[in-house]
Parts: structure tokens; C-alpha cells; sequence
């Protein structure tokens, strides 16, 4: 029987993945890595797309740790660069306009369990230098204080993002790359381990069957056919939010195909349907001509190496700020998805913004902070 790992307290409004299964080989055998991983002290890296359970894959491992402290979660992009580094190491009184107690961050909120630092690559430059010390010396120095404290915390990081590439483009430090990659876990996108969608389904058919009363609620086998066929871009994130949904407007307790109409939503299922056409036509479409064409440059390198043979000084800054505009412009000034299509942190983002003048312009300013549904169950022992 495949075992089920499930968010306790998600909250209604809870972006995370709640509930993850390890019923597909690939899943199997990841798991089977966690158990060799939980019980050492090692830093653990899990690797994932977002909405695939990198928090409750992190929940696993601190079960099987030993430890009796808590587990607590922190996600690095939902503070501001001004105030991330409070959160993290703490602060005394006086410490900062606003400060007007003393106040444990989050390593010390862990003591003696663990600490999942969700979205690590988020982490500014100069807060990556101070976790790397953290980790080292195994001790905390508060903001606005000299004394450090002691640290009995396993450090369990994750992301969305390769941080050999981020590594590469200066935005993460190679150093504390590989401090906190001694364990790596990848945890691979829902649509590359099928055969944990249906368990999943059925669990949250469940689940919300029982909130909404709904008595012998079951997956016809063409439902069951839509579902092993799409190609869950959201992960279980977009699986939970479409059976809740299918079971709001069927008509009957058999869910149909045509109850899962979230799916026709997909912003990838149209895009997959039409790449699978190219393969069969690309033979007709290859010329022999254009196959034995020498090489050119295509238009963005042909317009680059215009513009250095015409010695341009400030290129450098010019091509930034033309890509940075051009990818904020296309996400209609949304600063998450802008990162994400540069392949960026949001924190790194947002300096590229003010460099070239489009976070004044726009009037937004530092990201908001996680809503206080997601923050539910993470607040507690942080005040000193």
C-alpha cells in the first residue's frame, strides 16, 4: 500500500501541495532515498517545481530525523530584503526602527528540530554570506547584538530553480551551494510519475467529498482517462483544485470527463497537443538545401554584433534594461512571473527594477509578506 503524506492544517487558502503519495516507481524509490537520508544529520536540497510537495517531502524527512524539536517553515521570497534578515537570525529591542521588543528568528524557533528554508534561492546576496556562517559555526547572532547563541538545527532547504545556473550567473554563492547540497532530493513534476495521479485524485475526492456531504463520490473510468492524460502544469496543486471543483458542478456522484472542466483551462495542455503534430511532419519540412546552409547567427546575435562593431559604450546596461523592460512588459508588470521567465530570484529582480527605473515608475515596491493563512502554523515559539 503506498503511503500518504498529508499538510497538517493547510488552511482553505493554502498555496502548498497537501497531500503526497509515493505509489509510481520513481516515487517509490525517492522515498526509499529520504529513509536513508532522515536519520543522518546531513543538509538536505530538494529540488521541484512548485505545487509538486517539496514542504511535506521536507516534513518526511524531519519525521524520520529523531529530533523532538519542531519543524518549521519559512519561505524566502515572501519577505522583503529588509526584513528577511530579522526573520531569519532575529533581533533585539532597538535594533531597528519598529523594534520595540526583542525577538527569536527562526533558527532559534527551531532549535533542536529543523528548519525548512522554501525558496533559498530568493536569498539575497549579502543573507546568503550570513547563512553560510550560521551553518558553519552552528550559532546565531541576533541584529543589534554581539552575543551569539547556540544552534541545534537541521537545515532542510529547497527550490524551483537549478542553483548550478544561478551559481553560474553571480546570483547564489557557490559555497553555500554546496553546504546545503550534501543530500540532494528531486522531486519530479506530477505528469513524470503517473502513477501517483489517480491515489492522489481519489484522495482529494475524498477529502472533499466529506467538507461538501457528498455521499459515494467515485471517478468514472473516462474521468480517470482525462486525468492520467493531462499534463498537470500546476502539479497537485492544479489535481486538488480540479477535483474540488468537478465535484461543485456535477450533476451526479460519478464524475464525468466533461465534469473536469478546469483541465480544458490548462496553459499547457494546448501547447503539448500541438508540439506532439511536429515530430511526424518535420521530415517533409527538412530541405536538403537547409540542411547543408552553413550557420549565421540568429537575429538577437546578428543585431548584438551590430551594434559592439559600432563600439556603443553602456551596451551592457542598455541590453539589461531592454530585457528586463521587455519580460516586465509581457507579464503586465507582475513581478513573480517576470522572475520567473528570466529565470531570476524576485529579490534579484527587484534590484534590476530599480536600476532602471521601472519599480518607481510602476508604484509597486517590495514584495508583500506570505498571507497569515500560510503563516498559520509557522509562528509559533518565534517570539523570544
Amino acid at each position: 500500500m503506498s503511503q500518504l503524506l498529508i499538510l497538517p492544517n493547510p488552511g482553505a487558502l493554502s498555496i502548498r501541495a497537501k497531500a503526497l503519495v509515493f505509489e509510481d516507481p520513481g516515487s517509490v524509490a525517492l522515498l526509499e532515498r529520504v529513509e536513508q537520508v532522515a536519520p543522518t544529520e546531513a543538509t538536505v536540497l530538494i529540488i521541484g517545481q512548485t505545487g509538486t510537495g517539496k514542504e511535506l517531502l521536507a516534513r518526511r524527512v524531519h519525521q524520520g530525523s529523531g529530533r523532538r524539536g519542531p519543524f518549521m517553515a519559512v519561505n524566502c521570497g515572501a519577505f522583503s530584503e529588509s526584513l528577511i534578515d530579522a526573520e531569519l537570525f532575529g533581533h533585539e529591542t532597538g535594533a531597528f526602527t519598529g523594534a520595540s521588543q526583542a525577538r527569536a528568528g527562526w533558527f532559534e524557533a527551531a532549535n533542536g528540530g529543523t528548519l525548512f528554508l522554501d525558496e533559498i534561492g530568493d536569498l539575497p546576496l549579502a543573507l546568503q554570506v550570513k547563512l553560510l556562517r550560521v551553518l558553519q559555526e552552528r550559532q546565531v547572532v541576533r541584529l543589534g547584538s554581539r552575543k551569539p547563541v547556540g544552534l541545534d538545527v537541521r537545515l532542510i532547504a529547497a527550490t524551483n530553480v537549478d542553483l548550478r545556473d544561478a551559481v553560474a550567473a553571480g546570483h547564489f554563492r557557490a559555497d553555500l551551494y554546496y553546504r546545503i547540497s550534501v543530500a540532494t532530493l528531486e522531486l519530479r513534476p506530477l505528469q513524470e510519475r503517473p502513477g501517483d495521479i489517480l491515489p492522489l485524485a481519489r484522495h482529494f475526492l475524498a477529502t472533499y467529498s466529506e467538507r461538501l456531504n457528498i455521499a459515494g463520490a467515485s471517478l468514472s473510468p473516462e474521468a480517470v482517462q482525462a486525468l492520467l492524460a493531462h499534463d498537470w502544469p500546476g502539479n497537485i496543486r492544479e489535481l486538488e483544485n480540479v477535483i474540488h471543483y468537478a465535484l461543485i458542478v456535477a450533476p451526479t456522484r460519478t464524475l464525468q470527463a466533461a465534469d473536469l472542466q478546469s483541465l480544458q483551462r490548462s496553459v499547457r495542455s494546448a501547447p503539448r497537443a500541438a508540439l506532439s503534430v511536429q515530430p511526424v511532419a518535420a521530415p517533409a519540412l527538412a530541405a536538403p538545401a537547409q540542411a547543408e546552409a552553413p550557420e549565421a547567427p540568429d537575429a538577437l546575435m546578428a543585431a548584438l554584433l551590430q551594434r559592439l562593431q559600432g563600439g556603443q559604450p553602456g551596451l551592457f546596461n542598455e541590453v539589461e534594461g531592454t530585457l528586463v523592460r521587455a519580460a516586465y512588459d509581457f507579464c503586465k508588470g507582475n513581478q513573480v512571473h517576470t522572475a520567473r521567465v528570466l529565470g531570476l530570484s524576485r529579490n534579484v529582480l527587484r534590484t534590476l527594477l530599480k536600476r532602471h527605473g521601472l519599480l518607481e515608475a510602476s508604484g509597486e515596491h517590495e514584495a508583500e509578506p506570505e498571507p497569515a493563512c500560510l503563516m498559520e502554523e509557522r509562528n509559533a515559539g518565534v517570539s523570544a
